[in-house]
Parts: structure tokens; sequence; C-alpha cells
């Protein structure tokens, strides 16, 4: 079984993170992107806080709540599911340790507009600094930001 890289939208609240990986699913609903009937599986800041009762936006709550997206993408991964994980995951270095432990395409969105969610930003988040796709979704619609994700996830996801 081919092993489909793990798609890790990470960026700022507001950055368009759960918007476009909304968008992809609704894509690979309707025209499968991937082909073979692959099923996409999501994670999201939002739902995993709701699954979890985990609202500790601390440094712990955040660090348990980005450890257990890791863990749920990588068993996801290993099932053969195309897994798109929407987190603001601030923390580099756990970035940087799923990236040596699987094959993942982090994408950096971010955005100079404001968008409502300004009092969430984290004022410590960590920028990716190797082996990532930068996307300024200020100027871009969804369906732009998304075809260019997918173009690059389609050439990895060939290549894995």
């Amino acid at each position: 079984m081919k092993v489909l890289p793990i798609l890790w939208l990470t960026g700022q609240p507001g950055s368009g993170k759960t918007t476009i990986s909304n968008f992809i699913k609704k894509i690979n609903d309707k025209e499968n992107v991937l082909g073979n009937n692959t099923v996409l599986v999501q994670i999201d800041g939002d739902d995993l806080r709701s699954l979890t009762s985990n609202v500790d936006y601390s440094q712990d709550g955040r660090i348990k709540n980005i450890k257990l997206s890791q863990s749920i993408a990588e068993f996801c991964q290993a099932k053969g599911f195309f897994v798109i994980v929407s987190l603001v995951a601030p923390y580099l270095d756990l970035r940087e340790e799923l990236k040596n432990r699987k094959t993942v395409l982090e994408v950096y969105l971010h955005t100079s507009e404001k968008r409502g969610k300004e009092d969430f930003f984290v004022k410590n988040y960590e920028k990716p600094i190797n082996n990532f796709i930068d996307l300024d979704t200020t100027n871009k619609t969804v369906e732009e930001c998304s075809n260019e994700i997918l173009t690059i996830y389609r050439k990895m996801a060939t290549l894995a």
C-alpha cells in the first residue's frame, strides 16, 4: 500500500487553514483528487478541541493537542488515508520532529488582512525554516490556494 504524505496546514488564526482544508475536502469528495477512491481525513484544531474538551491555549495545552494531532495523522496515514491537518501548531520543533519521522507537506499560510481572529494570535509562533511551502493567502482565492497546494501535493504523492 502506498503511503501518502500528510498535508499539514500551519499558520496564525485567520490565515485560511480550516477554510482551505474544507475546500480541499469538498474537491476530493466531488473529484477524488488522488484517484483510487482515496478517503480524506481532516484533523482541525477547532474540532480537536471540541472532541477532547482541551481548550487550554497555554504552551502545555497546545503541545498536548499538537502531539495528539500528530498521532492521529500518523495512524491514518499508515492506513492509507489522505490526511489534512489544519492546526496553528506554533512550535517549530514539534513540526520538524514529525517531518523527520513521516512524509509531510508543511504549508505555512499567512495573510496581512485582518480577518477577525487577531485575539487568538500566538505571540511565540515559530515560522517554518526548512522544507515547507510558503503561501500568502492575502490576495488569493480559496480555490487558487487549494489548487496550488494540491499541485505540489500530487507531485509528492506520486514520488512517495
